[in-house]
């Protein structure tokens, strides 16, 4: 029979628990720890968001001649790329992709989810143990490396 513990030493015998049944990110899903297929770290979605900034930031202003658009034009890159390929050009360029849990596509569906989360910007920053933002969680998904 467990013994059930309140206060702190309860706090820390469940974050022990949690901690010991995911050793890393992604291992609950059946992903590897390491090398393709493995949770892509923070810092790479970061540096692929940039890009994908930067890059909507230029067709704005090409196709506009107003960097006012910038948004419109990220939200429709993110949206497109990731239902059809899972990654965006800063993804593919990171060597990182979104997939669903289940390892599929992420489709038009979920990805209309994911983008329109990640638009507000704070689902992103709140992440699990996975480094999966409430934007994945909402839409299924997890980003891997390829």
């Amino acid at each position: 029979m467990a013994t059930v513990r309140s206060g702190y030493r309860g706090v820390v015998a469940q974050l022990t628990e949690v901690n010991q049944s995911s050793a890393y990110p992604g291992q609950r899903f059946g992903l590897p720890e390491k090398g393709p297929g493995s949770v892509a770290s923070m810092g790479r979605r970061v540096l692929a968001l940039l890009i994908d900034w930067l890059l909507s930031m230029a067709i704005a202003y090409w196709i506009t001649r107003s960097q006012y658009w910038t948004i419109a034009v990220f939200a429709v890159e993110v949206y497109v790329l990731t239902a059809l390929t899972g990654a965006t050009v800063g993804k593919r360029l990171l060597g990182i992709r979104v997939i669903r849990t289940n390892g599929g596509l992420v489709g038009f569906r979920w990805a209309l989810v994911r983008t329109a989360l990640l638009l507000t910007v704070v689902p992103p920053l709140l992440s699990d143990r996975d480094l999966r933002g409430l934007h994945d969680r909402a839409a299924d998904t997890i980003v891997v490396r390829t």
